[in-house]
C-alpha cells in the first residue's frame, strides 16, 4: 500500500517519537510512505486568523507538490492532526468555493505550482490504520500482547472535527481508536473527555487556562484507573506530557499519567524494541506503567534540548542608514 506523506514540522522535532514508530511499523503492515518533497509548514493553527489567503496558500503549495508526485497514488496521510485538519480544509474550501479556489492557485502561480481540488484523498494516519490496513491485520502481526494495559483512548479535538468525509464516524464520540488498541491486547477505559481539547496553544497565551484544561483530561483519565493516555496528536502529547508538572505545581496535585502514541502501543505488542519507537523520550515516565506488561526499557533516551543555533532566527530591527546601527 503506497501512500504520498506530508510529515509536518512537529514530527521533525517534539513529535520524533511518532515518526520513529510509525516508521518502525510501517514494513510490519505492508506500507510504503513517500514523504512530498520540499514541504513546508501547514501554518499550524493561528495564521488563518491573520490572512486567510496567504494561509491557504501556505497550504495549498503542499497540496500541489503531492499532486505533481501523486503518479496514481493520490491518498496523501498525515499523522499530526493539526496537519491533517488544515490540508483536509483548504482542499475543502478550494473545492467549495470558486473565487477562493482562482485566488489560492493565483498564489500558486508564482511558484509555477497549480492545484486541482479533490484530485487527492486528504487521510489521517488513524484513517489508513483503522480502514485500509484493518483490524485483522494488526492483529496478525501481534506478537506481544498489551493483556493488562488500561487504556484511555484520546483523539483531541482536531482530528475528528469537523470531520467532512466521515472517516470516524461519530465527531463527539468515535471508537476507531478503541478498537484498534483492544486489538492489541489492552484494556480500553471508558473516557468521555476523549475529544476534549488539550488547550492547544494557550499554554504561550493563558497558563492558568491551559493547565485547568490539561488538568481535567489527566484527572479524568485517572478517575478510570488508565495506566496512560494514547494519542494521536503531537500537540496533545507535548502539553499533557509537557505541561504535567506545571499543571501539578498549579494545582498542588500529583498526577504522573504518561502519553504516548497510538504507534508507539502497536509497536511494543508487534514486538518491537521500546527503544526504536522512541519509548523513553516522553516527559512522563513511562516505565512503570509498561512494567506491568513485562516491558523493559535497557536504554533511556535523553530528552535532547536543541541547541540555540538550531531554533528559528530571531526578528532584528531594520538597519538604520545602511549602517546597522
Amino acid at each position: 500500500m503506497k501512500y504520498l506523506f506530508y510529515p509536518g514540522c512537529s514530527m521533525q522535532r517534539s513529535a520524533i517519537p511518532y515518526m520513529d514508530s510509525l516508521l518502525a511499523i510501517e514494513d510490519h503492515l505492508g506500507l510504503e510512505l513517500v514523504e512530498i518533497e520540499d514541504w513546508n509548514c501547514c501554518g499550524a493553527t493561528e495564521y488563518s486568523s491573520i490572512n486567510r489567503t496567504a494561509s491557504h496558500a501556505l497550504v495549498g503549495r503542499n497540496l500541489a507538490l503531492a499532486e505533481k508526485m501523486s503518479n496514481g497514488a493520490n491518498s496523501l496521510v498525515a499523522a499530526c492532526s493539526a496537519c491533517y485538519l488544515n490540508l483536509s480544509k483548504t482542499d475543502h474550501y478550494m473545492q467549495e468555493d470558486d473565487i477562493f479556489n482562482h485566488r489560492i492557485n493565483d498564489a500558486l502561480s508564482s511558484g509555477d505550482l497549480q492545484y486541482d481540488p479533490g484530485s487527492l484523498d486528504i487521510r489521517h494516519a488513524l484513517d489508513v490504520f483503522y480502514n485500509d490496513i484493518g483490524i485483522e491485520k494488526i492483529k496478525e502481526q501481534v506478537v506481544k500482547p498489551l493483556k493488562g494495559l488500561r487504556l484511555a483512548a484520546y483523539y483531541g479535538c482536531m482530528v475528528v472535527r469537523p470531520d467532512v468525509q466521515d472517516k470516524f464516524h461519530d465527531p463527539e464520540y468515535p471508537t476507531v481508536l478503541e478498537e484498534l488498541l483492544e486489538a492489541l491486547g489492552a484494556e480500553v477505559v471508558d473516557f468521555p473527555m476523549k475529544t476534549h481539547c488539550c488547550s492547544g496553544h494557550m499554554t504561550q497565551i493563558s497558563a492558568e487556562t491551559a493547565y485547568e484544561l490539561i488538568r481535567r483530561l489527566i484527572y479524568g483519565a485517572t478517575r478510570y484507573d488508565a495506566d496512560m493516555l494514547v494519542t494521536l496528536c503531537p500537540m496533545c502529547q507535548l502539553n499533557i506530557d509537557a505541561y504535567q508538572n506545571e499543571t501539578n505545581r498549579f494545582f498542588k496535585t500529583n498526577y504522573q499519567v504518561p502519553i504516548l502514541y497510538f504507534t508507539q502501543l502497536i509497536g511494543l505488542a508487534f514486538g518491537i524494541d521500546p527503544v526504536k519507537l522512541g519509548i523513553g523520550r516522553e516527559f512522563v515516565d513511562s516505565r512503570p506503567a509498561l512494567a506491568k506488561i513485562g516491558v523493559e526499557i535497557e536504554e533511556e533516551l535523553p530528552i535532547k534540548k536543541p541547541k540555540k543555533k538550531d531554533g528559528l532566527p530571531m526578528p532584528e530591527m531594520p538597519a538604520k542608514n545602511g549602517r546597522g546601527d
